[in-house]
């Protein structure tokens, strides 16, 4: 009995311990753990907002692609005979490009060639005999038969000799070769690829607020990135009906291209839209702009606190927006020290 007593007495002991030492632990993570003191001032970094003259420009970057790109297949099978064109030609409508192994098909000619001739000879012979009565006309009409039967299949083959010749569908540049002499060529199997870039289209994304400066047919001013000196006219060709995973619409224009087709496939350019006000307004950076795009706001510094504000955006322009509602002339805006930052806040101004 004593020796069960001493067990319990030495378990309470161990579990008294450990609780001690689990309370101690707490106590020390808790000590450890970083705890932010609202109280505490916050540095930031104020402007003090004024109207001014949107600017009459602004910009949309976007990319160049060709106004037509196809990749040329055959309609025929046969053996690469000549590659007539490599990568960086220039080539024409109509223009051979490839030409395939037509010699056995050419033979075949030949030979319907000489059917047809024996045929129309029969049709001559029969001709005679049957006005003079002395064929049936049976005959005769077995001939002219075979004669136009041999003829389709002769025009059948000359279809598929000229279907060997692989011909430019339009106007432009060779800008990949997939095959080369001696391969096997086939129906839907890539051989070049042609690419028209004497008209080009130029894409660009925009907000939804900024769908209101563009119109269907219209033209704006096109550059390329590389050539900010050669500014194009770009008329608007289509303007999407669905946002992008960004919110973002297409825009797409159509640009001629310059004569010697300095604007290239894939680069990059801006498309220039002027506003068109004159009118004072409150313009602030975008990256001012917290909370979302259907309630925005700002934070602002009054009586040495922050505040947030809600604001209404009339529009917005790169990366500033138009503020029609919620900002004054005077105001103290924050642009700087949003870490921990919070309305309500105690801020020192830097």
């Amino acid at each position: 009995m004593k020796r069960k007593i001493i067990y319990i007495i030495i378990a309470l002991a161990i579990i008294t311990v450990v609780v001690i030492r689990l309370k101690s632990n707490k106590k020390t993570t808790e000590n450890k753990v970083y705890h932010y003191n609202k109280e505490q001032a916050i540095n930031v970094q104020v402007d003090t907002l004024k109207l001014s003259i949107p600017e009459n420009e602004y910009f949309y970057t976007g990319s160049f692609e060709p106004d037509k790109e196809s990749k040329i297949s055959t309609d025929v099978q046969g053996k690469i005979k000549s590659v007539l064109v490599d990568v960086g030609s220039v080539v024409r409508k109509g223009q051979a490009l490839i030409q395939l192994d037509n010699s056995l098909l050419k033979l075949q000619l030949q030979a319907v060639d000489i059917q047809i001739e024996g045929l129309e000879a029969d049709v001559k012979r029969y001709l005679v005999l049957a006005k003079a009565d002395a064929i049936q006309g049976v005959q005769l009409e077995k001939a002219e038969l075979g004669l136009k039967s041999a003829k389709i299949q002769k025009a059948t083959i000359q279809e598929q000799i000229n279907k060997t010749t692989i011909a430019a569908p339009f106007n432009g540049i060779v800008t990949a070769k997939f095959t080369e002499v001696g391969s096997f060529a086939a129906p839907g199997i890539p051989l070049l690829q042609i690419t028209d870039i004497s008209n080009v289209k130029f894409t660009i994304y925009v907000p939804e607020n900024d769908l209101i400066h563009f119109s269907m047919n219209q033209k704006y001013s096109i550059s390329a990135d590389i050539y900010p000196e050669t500014i194009l006219p770009g008329k608007v060709i289509m303007i999407g009906s669905k946002a992008n995973m960004g919110s973002s619409f297409p825009v797409q224009f159509s640009v001629a291209n310059t004569n010697d087709l300095k604007i290239k496939a894939g680069m990059f350019g801006k498309a220039m839209v002027k506003s068109g006000t004159e009118a004072k307004q409150i313009i602030i950076q975008a990256s001012l702009i917290v909370g979302t795009s259907m309630q925005p706001k700002v934070y602002l510094v009054k009586n040495g606190k922050a505040y947030l504000q809600d604001i209404s955006i009339s529009s917005r322009f790169g990366n500033k927006a138009i503020i029609s509602d919620g900002l004054s002339e005077g105001d103290i805006i924050i642009t700087n020290g949003f870490v921990n930052l919070f309305s309500g806040a105690n801020v020192i101004i830097k």
